[in-house]
């Protein structure tokens, strides 16, 4: 994979195009003073840890939740 090194100016001027390079899997580096400063890399979505019981209180089922009619249940099944 080519290494694709860019100034801090030229990377302002072509951001959408090296964004584009990166979504595509090239490495872009971004340079200041000659030197590499920051690699520019495509999101990573951020993973949330699930809490269990955190809308505890505020979800309420009716008494009957779980008496579905016969005629809903024949409709589903196509009868």
């Amino acid at each position: 994979m080519e290494t694709i090194q860019v100034n801090m100016h030229e990377a302002k001027s072509r951001l959408s195009e090296l964004a584009e390079l990166v979504v595509q899997g090239r490495r872009v580096v971004i340079a200041k003073a000659g030197q590499p400063y920051l690699d520019l890399l495509p999101h990573q979505p951020q993973r949330t840890t699930r809490t269990p019981g955190r809308l505890r209180g505020e979800i309420r089922m009716d008494a009957d939740f779980d008496q579905t009619p016969e005629e809903l249940l024949s409709d589903f099944e196509g009868n």
